[in-house]
């Protein structure tokens, strides 16, 4: 009787333990779903201030003999069943569904209403080269566009249609994202108008591969951008648009969780310049700069590895002025901190030309703060040209000979030998022959034997900087002595 009982008091137990656990799991899920962001309201109220882009390009007039020949080629090959060359009519133009290039062929994007008089921001690439740009609202609206300016740098533009009483966005701040914050796109996907898509954000301060993005700190998300959102925006939970989507990585035209988008801070400042002056101004400073891997943290004192280290600085240019030098490792600019290379173009980018900023670097293992005038990107190829570098050795491994003066004018060096030979500690540096170097764990080196009398006193068993000159380009290697 006692056994029979403690069978049943046992299932018991383990009905009511089962059933508290599905209790508490429904309650969780619940609670999860609720925890989750609603979009709704935040779509109702701005829907109708994202426009689609559409466009379309002057005709690119093709052999017609080069088209009749390849398609008996196509025939002959495969018969009836010679595959369709899907090319544009060389004699005239047609509208697309998705982003396409200017071939004759229309394209479409996205774009948004920044002021109810009919301002409205899209990609540059979007309606670059572009005959015709038409604008359709939320509405069915349709109106033909013309472009108050276009920033190939920025990859943005600016469109007006002529309406009034039109809704608009709401411009948010982009300086204080966070990775994880959800943000929602509206866009025309593949010419699909108003789509939406929600993600988070990955990563901030992204920097891409691309021609002219340099001056460019990418938001990536993982929402499901795709070809034809270019130029919609990027929302927070807010309402507020806080990015311009403008690019995707993938393999197969499609979203793989890899979406860019321009940070609103920077549209604000390329906007408002592209209403008032049509073009767009941006600060320089005029050096050439490399990352800072271990190897240099440890040759320049550094605690770890951050900051952009200047591997060239242009004569005439603003950071000559202020004092900045080669070597120097800038790890803040106007209150910014570099974490890397690719913050700095950014940051500088922001400022307009003229305003005085500090600028902090690291000299010879020691901090500095230097006050620097900003320059105008526009005029930087009147005052001079970039050229980048590497370095190396003699018990280092080097043969070096004196560096003629005709190259020495033609790349506006101050110093410099030519290696002629190299071997151990340098051949490790990955010094070649035909390398310039223009100093040496901050020495600059005016001959061979300049180099012959710095070798001994040169610290062992630890990374020595080595600034070069290679194929017109300046940067920093690292070489180390073996003891």
């Amino acid at each position: 009787m006692n056994k029979q009982y403690s069978i049943a008091l046992t299932r018991r137990t383990w009905v009511r333990t089962m059933a508290t656990s599905l209790v508490l799991a429904v309650v969780s899920s619940l609670s999860e779903a609720q925890s989750l962001p609603d979009f709704t309201v935040l779509v109702e109220r701005n829907a109708p201030a994202i426009v689609n882009v559409s466009t379309t390009y002057a005709a690119v007039r093709g052999n017609p003999q080069d088209r009749a020949e390849l398609e008996d080629l196509l025939r002959y090959f495969y018969g009836d069943r010679a595959p369709q060359l899907g090319l544009p009519d060389p004699e005239q133009g047609g509208e697309g569904g998705g982003e396409q290039g200017p071939d004759g062929a229309g394209a479409t994007g996205s774009g948004f209403i920044i002021d109810s008089s009919g301002y409205i921001v899209t990609n540059h690439h979007v309606i670059d080269e572009a005959k015709t740009i038409t604008v359709t609202l939320n509405d069915q609206r349709e109106f033909e566009a013309t472009v108050v300016g276009s920033d190939e740098r920025s990859d943005l533009a600016v469109l007006k249609i002529e309406a009034t009483n039109l809704p608009a966005v709401k411009l948010g701040e982009s300086e204080n994202l966070k990775v994880g914050e959800w943000v929602l796109a509206i866009g025309s996907p593949f010419g699909l108008q108003y789509s939406v898509a929600a993600g988070i954000i990955s990563y901030m301060g992204r920097a891409l591969p691309t021609e002219g993005s340099n001056y460019v700190s990418y938001i990536q998300t993982d929402v499901a951008i795709n070809p034809g959102h270019s130029g919609g925006p990027l929302f927070n939970l807010a309402g507020e648009v806080i990015g311009i989507n403008s690019q995707i990585f993938t393999n197969s035209g499609g979203s793989i969780g890899l979406s860019f988008a321009i940070p609103v801070d920077v549209a604000k400042n390329v906007v408002a310049q592209l209403r008032e002056n049509g073009t767009v101004q941006r600060g320089w400073m005029g050096v050439g700069i490399d990352n800072v891997n271990q190897e240099l943290a440890d040759a320049f004192n550094l605690d770890r590895p951050h900051g952009a280290l200047v591997n060239d600085v242009i004569k005439g240019g603003p950071a000559e002025a202020a004092g900045i030098a080669t070597g120097d490792v800038i790890t803040s600019f106007n209150g910014h901190d570099v974490r890397t290379r690719d913050d700095l173009p950014y940051f500088v980018g922001l400022v307009k030309p003229g305003t005085e900023v500090p600028v902090e670097v690291v000299r010879s293992g020691s901090p500095l703060t230097l006050r620097m005038t900003v320059g105008n990107l526009e005029n930087a190829n009147a005052v001079g040209q970039n050229t980048p570098a590497t370095g190396g050795g003699s018990r280092l491994g080097l043969e070096v000979s004196p560096l003629d003066p005709m190259t020495r004018e033609q790349l506006e060096l101050d110093a410099g030998v030519v290696v002629e030979s190299v071997r151990g500690a340098a051949q490790q540096a990955r010094l070649q022959p035909g390398d310039i170097i223009v100093s040496l764990n901050g020495v600059e080196l005016n001959s061979p034997e300049e180099l012959v009398a710095l070798e001994p006193n040169l610290p062992v068993d630890r990374p020595l900087p080595v600034l070069v000159v290679r194929d017109e380009r300046q940067t920093f290697f690292t070489v180390r002595i073996e003891p």
